[in-house]
């Protein structure tokens, strides 16, 4: 028995939610167009994609707290 798919991989755009080819015929992927890649771009450019993280009390000391006294 054969395991040979001939159809593509199609997986979820990150940024529209709709299908998209995951194959080296489709230049966008894993964008499902260069609408959605744009999208996208653009969205790192202004920033939006951020990782959570805890602001530091205003009176809390500047640099490495293990070499700190």
């Amino acid at each position: 028995m054969s395991t040979d798919n001939h159809s593509p991989t199609m997986v979820a755009c990150p940024t529209c939610g709709g299908p998209s080819v995951f194959a080296p015929s489709n230049k966008f992927r894993p964008f499902c167009s260069q609408r959605c890649r744009q999208i996208d771009l653009g969205a790192w450019a202004n920033e939006e994609f951020r990782v959570p993280a805890q602001t530091p009390p205003e009176d809390a000391p500047f640099g490495d707290p293990k070499t700190e006294p």
